[in-house]
């Protein structure tokens, strides 16, 4: 089996629940295509480098999978037609870092403090 992650940038006005729906249909498609979703992660709205289709912000959603390679056709075929999705990416690991949550909350939170600290 070979290990993934997959983003997905959504449209900056997607509703949470529009995300949960695509968040379900994506993992729905690797799960029929013999595959295994270890971790989804929703990054939130995050500002794009440059506009996309008239949007200045995306909603960002990151997978963690394993599967066959053929699950990446079916999957891009479908977000190559999905009118909710900017842009798409698969990028193929050796293996998964499933503790490091990088846009979270929290741990930004606490870069801040610690960085804060040595600084006094």
């Amino acid at each position: 089996m070979n290990l993934y992650e997959h983003t997905i940038v959504t449209r900056q006005d997607v509703s949470p629940s529009q995300i949960k729906q695509l968040t379900d249909k994506y993992t729905q498609i690797v799960e029929k295509n013999e595959g295994k979703v270890l971790q989804t992660q929703n990054w939130g709205l995050i500002n794009l480098s440059y506009i996309i289709k008239k949007n200045k912000k995306g909603n960002f959603i990151h997978f963690k999978f394993e599967g066959p390679s053929k699950i990446i056709a079916d999957l891009e075929k479908n977000e190559s037609m999905d009118k909710n999705l900017l842009r798409y990416l698969t990028v193929k690991v050796k293996k998964f870092d499933l503790e490091t949550n990088y846009f979270s909350k929290k741990e930004i939170d606490e870069k801040k403090v610690f960085t804060k600290k040595e600084v006094q």
